[in-house]
């Protein structure tokens, strides 16, 4: 059964927020919604909730048109990128605090509150006010109250995002693993690829108020079935270049000739786009078959275990990720290299033509959460 959407639109005074919106969410499903901010996540969310109305389309929740009932009627939780919580409630308060309003006995609350509150690791927190807490905590305690409902949707709006990086990394692999025992619909929006890769699921990627693409997250993100999509399912965004393929070679930029092997074999001749990951960038050789490009740096950005290099190739603006710290100064030399292997050849519209065979494990490695910026 679960969540169907069918053809939803949203406009507020006359401008389009949603457009034709056609989804179907399966119960125990995980879905990430990806997007840029204003892409349309929240407005596709408070929908599904019952919070808002569609301006036209349907919503059905196991069969059941729900598109004009109100959210009070429906089994739904939803956690906001605020977190929002009770300020003169425990925290053992908050969390219980669907199952006091349904009427639940006390023995039961407080089995459920133990329970869930374990999984969340406040157990040791349980009589404190929320303002004794961290963000991260009140997070994790505004989480907890929406997974003690009964709930068959379960929405949660970018609920990391005001959270730091190591506070986002922990609650991420919780969320994955609480997730996964659910038997409810989850929809999770963010604007982060790394998130929806290690969330996994099905993904659906977002744009301007319209769906790009749909489905399970690693076919997503091995077969983007356009430009659009590979951008916004890379981080940082995939590396494009134009390119003509004449005279059994296809010439990359102003001056990198490729010779017309297969998969490129199956071209005609014309002008393509080419995408390469920044992860597909190396600055050692890999194989023989590696195309060599000489510049300099622009700028060498570490972030954390990872370094980001930005250069210039052929005036196009180009990022390689380096795994590990590379302090490499500004306006200084360097040799990267790429396989042609590795290459997403786009049409000059943007669609999808051919699709690089990732079996080597460093390409595996970006689904499985160590290397996710790719």
């Amino acid at each position: 059964m679960g969540l169907i959407l069918e053809q939803v639109n949203k406009t507020v005074e006359g401008e389009m927020h949603l457009a034709d919106i056609t989804l179907d969410l399966a119960s125990g499903s995980r879905n990430v919604i990806l997007g840029r901010t204003l892409a349309g996540k929240t407005t596709l969310l408070r929908i599904m909730a019952g919070l808002d109305r569609p301006t036209a389309g349907k919503v059905l929740m196991d069969g059941q048109d729900v598109t004009g009932i109100s959210v009070r009627k429906r089994k739904v939780a939803m956690v906001y990128q605020q977190f929002i919580n009770y300020p003169s409630f425990t925290v053992f308060q908050n969390i219980a605090s669907p199952l006091q309003i349904s009427g639940v006995n006390k023995k039961t609350i407080r089995e459920k509150v133990m329970e869930t509150a374990k999984l969340l690791h406040l157990e040791d927190m349980l009589d404190r006010m929320p303002a004794e807490l961290s963000g991260g905590q009140q997070q994790r305690v505004a989480i907890a109250r929406a997974l003690m409902k009964d709930s068959q949707l379960l929405l949660l709006d970018e609920p990391l995002v005001n959270l730091d990086y190591k506070l986002r990394e922990e609650l991420l692999e919780e969320l994955t693993a609480i997730f996964k025992k659910r038997d409810c619909v989850v929809v999770y929006t963010t604007t982060e690829p790394s998130e929806a890769l290690k969330l996994g699921g099905h993904i659906v990627i977002m744009d301007q108020g319209r769906v790009l693409q749909t489905g399970p997250t690693s076919q997503v993100y091995r077969n983007p079935a356009s430009v659009d999509t590979a951008q916004l399912l890379s981080d940082p965004p995939i590396n494009l270049f134009d390119a003509v393929l004449k005279d059994e070679a296809l010439t990359l930029g102003s001056d990198l000739a490729i010779p017309v092997t297969p998969p490129f074999a199956s071209l005609s001749s014309g002008q393509y786009r080419i995408g390469v990951r920044p992860n597909h960038l190396y600055l050692h050789r890999q194989s023989p078959e590696d195309m060599k490009i000489e510049s300099t740096v622009e700028i060498s950005e570490i972030n954390g275990s990872e370094t980001f290099i930005h250069f210039l190739y052929s005036g196009y603006k180009t990022v390689l990720h380096e795994v590990g710290i590379d302090s490499r100064k500004i306006g200084s030399d360097i040799t990267v290299y790429m396989n042609p292997e590795n290459f997403f050849v786009f049409s000059k519209k943007g669609e999808l033509l051919i699709s690089p065979n990732r079996p080597n494990t460093r390409s595996q490695g970006d689904l499985n959460g160590t290397n996710l910026s790719g």
